[in-house]
Order: structure tokens, then C-alpha cells, then sequence
């Protein structure tokens, strides 16, 4: 079985109150978040260069040949 929960003041506080019988072996694993999407890109980020001015409003006249705005 698999518990979860945080640490407050030093100690390990479960979800939901759940309690393992007491005396019951447990191994505490820190949960590493996942980067968010901004870290994931953030090496492109603002890094295109050459771009029309106006290709955030419409991008879809550059990239699939519709009407500008």
C-alpha cells in the first residue's frame, strides 16, 4: 500500500488521515514535482527571430494561409 502526505513541522502528516498500524516499517521517498511548461521551454523561449511583427495575431494567415485579422 502506497500513503501519501507532507511534511509539517518536521513531521510526515498523511492524506486523508490515514494511519499504518503502529510499528509498521516505512520507507519516505520525496515526490519530485514535474517541471512546469514554462521550464520545459524556457531554452526556446523568446528565441525566434525574424518573425513578421504582427505573427501573434495572426499566425494562422502565416502558417495555414487564412485571412489576416
Amino acid at each position: 500500500m502506497e500513503y501519501r502526505g507532507t511534511v509539517r513541522n518536521g513531521v510526515v502528516v498523511l492524506e486523508s488521515g490515514e494511519k499504518p498500524m503502529e510499528g509498521t516499517p516505512v520507507r519516505v521517498v520525496p515526490v519530485e514535482e514535474p517541471p512546469t511548461w514554462g521550464e520545459v521551454f524556457e531554452d526556446v523561449t523568446g528565441k525566434a527571430v525574424g518573425l513578421p511583427p504582427d505573427m501573434a495575431r495572426n499566425h494562422d494567415h502565416y502558417l495555414h494561409g487564412l485571412p489576416k485579422r
